[in-house]
């Protein structure tokens, strides 16, 4: 990825009006997908969006470009990332575009792909993509020229879909759910979903403007749905993010149900239901707790990279069909090809109602094991796992933690911050082992820059 100039982990992203996040920018790129993915044949291309008021005119490029390239552009509105990848296989469309930027604020934005089967687009097609993206902009003849059509009916496939996903005749009736759709992609979807499968809902987060998405609500500010689920006496909250392939859970006591936990209640209870088919993909920051719960129930664990797309790859690798982050990225590869937010909590709900349990009352499988992570600041990126002294400085807080706990030093690729994380089975323990670490870390790192 790093020889790449524009395509990251997770598409195209930045400020909005600063490059690449340009209309200019964002014309061509939709050209040189359309010329790519359409070849001299054509076809069709769905394009979604989440609600930021960005997205207008970035959907307007995105159609001028592709259809330059002579490919028809089927725009579905606001809608959710997971069922832009629902929809580029039912719409049989060459691939599907999204434009956000997910847990972002609205002033940033962003592209990215789905290839025709929904999933992430391969390495070739996107280098591909940006091998075009300097060649000079060439339209097709006036009678090859892509043509628009808008999907009215989206939400209402996507909606149904969902449905689909859980067994035949579950009810919610008697729930009473807290939905927080972030002021984002899900407003429309999410609590018509939960509410046509016969819960109560209460939604917050559904009056976007353009202008508000994510702020002071989703996955990642849960404090407003905690404050809800308390103030209603409703039974557990759902919160989404912006693009709503994130989820998190409260408890009806407020306490946040992190991806972790999600992953552990939808694995246990498909495992109790005759057999866990393969076994379940974390992330290297995954908390031991979720490793040490599967592996009581006999399920195999992997962990992949930070980073869903890391994550969809050890599963296909696998051919595993669950997997996930602590951040709420759940994929259900037996349901959708992507992480979905919506199907992730339907699965956790069905679990829920079909074992008569509540969501605090499931969590209690799985113990969490206490973890820190301290960021340290590097003046000068070193080899973390080629210094001695690191190295040193690390097997002896392994031998502290006595193999109940583990450590994992990871560089940013963002910024030069070396990430420090110690987990164990002691609280004031795991931080005071963390902060020496980092601080051996810190100490290496200043002493490299001075030679």
């Amino acid at each position: 990825m790093g020889d790449r100039k524009y395509f990251g982990t997770d598409g195209i992203r930045g400020r909005v009006g600063q490059p690449p996040i340009t209309p200019d920018f964002v014309l061509r790129l939709g050209w040189a997908a359309g010329r790519v993915l359409g070849g001299e044949h054509g076809g069709r291309v769905v394009i979604g969006k989440d609600t930021r008021i960005s997205g207008y005119m970035f959907e307007s490029a995105l159609e001028a470009g592709l259809s330059a390239a002579g490919l028809d552009t089927h725009l579905l509105g606001p809608i959710p990332t997971p069922a832009i990848a629902y929809l580029t296989r039912t719409l049989r469309a060459r691939a599907g575009i999204v434009i956000s930027a997910s847990h972002n604020p609205f002033d940033d934005n962003g592209i990215k792909f789905f290839s025709a089967e929904g999933v992430k687009l391969p390495d070739a097609t996107e280098e591909a993509i940006e091998a075009l993206l300097d060649e000079p902009l060439t339209t097709r003849n006036s009678a090859s020229l892509g043509k628009a059509y808008r999907v009215p009916d989206a939400a209402g496939r996507y909606i149904e879909f969902c449905k689909g996903t859980v067994p035949n005749g579950l009810s919610l009736e008697g729930l009473h759910i807290v939905v927080d759709c972030a002021h984002g992609a899900t407003y429309q979807v999410a609590p018509a979903v939960f509410g046509e499968l016969g819960a109560r809902v209460t939604s917050i987060g559904v009056d976007p403007d353009g202008l508000n998405i994510n702020e002071g609500v989703g996955s990642t500010r849960p404090e407003a749905l905690q404050d809800a689920v308390r103030r209603e006496h409703a039974d557990l909250g759902i919160a989404f993010d912006g693009d709503g392939d994130r989820v998190i859970m409260v408890d009806a006591g407020g306490a946040v149900v992190d991806g972790d936990e999600l992953l552990y209640i939808i694995a246990a209870h498909r495992h109790g239901n005759g057999g866990f088919p393969g076994g379940v993909v974390g992330t290297l920051m995954s908390n031991l707790g979720l490793e040490l719960a599967l592996q009581g129930l006999g399920i195999p664990f992997r962990r992949a990279k930070v980073g869903d797309r890391y994550v969809s790859e050890l599963l296909a690798e696998e051919d595993w069909l669950l997997g996930g982050e602590t951040s709420g990225h759940v994929i259900c590869r037996d349901r959708n090809t992507s992480g979905d937010g919506i199907i992730a909590a339907l699965q956790v709900l069905t679990a829920l109602v079909e074992r008569g349990e509540t969501l605090a009352s499931f969590r209690q499988g799985m113990t969490k094991l206490p973890q820190t992570l301290v960021n340290v600041r590097v003046e000068r990126m070193i080899d973390v796992h080629a210094s001695p002294t690191i190295n040193d400085a690390v097997t002896a807080v392994e031998a502290d933690l006595a193999d109940c706990g583990r450590v994992l030093l990871r560089p940013s690729g963002t910024e030069p911050v070396v990430r420090v994380m110690v987990e164990g089975e002691d609280d004031q323990q795991v931080r005071e082992l963390a902060e020496r670490l980092a601080h051996v870390v810190r100490e290496e790192a200043a002493g490299g820059d001075e030679n």
